[in-house]
């Protein structure tokens, strides 16, 4: 096989109201694996040239099952790794607060800690 698995399908909609085809998994050490540029999360927009368009996803699979020695894909990266369903580059949200939010703010409360026992051993 390709070294990957796949979700959706007009059938078994991975993300309401989008009947996309999905990466779920890579296999390890599967052609996907070892090509590298395949990520779990990608949207699968073609399959050597066919459009995955509202398709049932036995009907993907057997596509992709056929698709031969030499295949190429078109994708849609997603945004950023997440459980359950993915954000793509194309809805313009980036589904949460950036890490540096969280960095900037758990700094400044060690800070504080810092000061307020460095105040407190002085009183002692």
């Amino acid at each position: 096989g390709l070294g990957f698995n796949i979700v959706g399908g007009t059938d078994q909609q991975y993300i309401s109201n989008d009947s996309s085809i999905y990466v779920s998994r890579i296999k390890k050490d599967g052609a996907a694996y070892l090509d590298g540029r395949l990520q779990e999360g990608d949207k699968i927009l073609a399959v050597n040239g066919r459009e995955l368009k509202d398709l049932r996803h036995k009907d993907a699979v057997e596509l992709f099952r056929n698709a031969g020695y030499d295949v190429s894909l078109k994708i849609q990266r997603r945004l950023q790794p997440q459980n359950g369903p993915v954000g793509h580059q194309d809805d313009g949200e980036s589904g949460g607060l950036p890490l540096a939010a969280f960095l900037v703010s758990g700094l400044a409360l060690a800070a504080a800690a810092v000061w307020i026992l460095l105040r407190y051993r002085q009183r002692i």
